[in-house]
């Protein structure tokens, strides 16, 4: 089973990007566990004096990124840049690597010729993690408010063909890490 950790940058109820998300996890195949990461709101304000240890949302964060396989990341921008909310996410994983070598790749439901700043901002701030980007799954797939049913999944088949995609191709590619991995580390079966 490969697990796909989906982080939203969004806080809102409604958002687009949440919404885009759990359509995501609703089309995954069979050998693919999408896992909905819900708790950015509850992460404390990153302090570099603190490990984090002592927040239990910080820890879970953590065991949450140790066991997927790749993460799937889909923000909106604000300010002209990634979500505050995000960004702190993201320094909470700068001290323990939690996405050193962590293939991962983005979603972008906002229209065409928007969100680029955070896009531009998360690519910056994954390259400085060291994280896998794997640019292949990386892509815009715009969604409107009116594309979201009431079961709060993305309706649009444009929308829910391109993602599947990215997804398989995201999964992929996290199978493939891990296979090199493993034979860099002489673990894999004797030949």
């Amino acid at each position: 089973m490969t697990v796909v950790l989906l982080i939203s940058g969004s806080t809102r109820a409604a958002s687009t990007n949440s919404a885009a998300l759990r359509t995501i996890s609703a089309l995954a195949p069979d050998g693919v566990s999408a896992r909905w990461y819900g708790d950015l709101a509850e992460l404390p304000a990153f302090n570099p004096d603190d490990d984090g240890s002592a927040h239990p949302s910080v820890l879970a964060l953590r065991q949450q990124l140790s066991g997927a396989d790749a993460v799937l990341f889909c923000t909106p921008e604000y300010a002209g840049t990634l979500p505050g909310s995000l960004k702190n996410l993201l320094d909470w994983t700068v001290g323990t690597a939690d996405l050193h070598e962590k293939p991962v790749a983005w979603i972008t439901v906002a229209p065409l010729g928007r969100g680029d700043g955070a896009v531009a901002m998360l690519w910056s701030v994954l390259s400085y993690l060291g994280a896998d980007v794997d640019c292949e799954a990386c892509g815009c797939l715009p969604v409107l408010h009116k594309d979201v049913g009431p079961d709060g999944l993305v309706t649009d088949m444009e929308f829910r063909s391109g993602a599947s995609a990215m997804l398989r191709r995201l999964v992929w590619y996290a199978r493939r890490a891990t296979s090199l991995r493993t034979a860099r580390s002489g673990s894999g079966p004797a030949g």
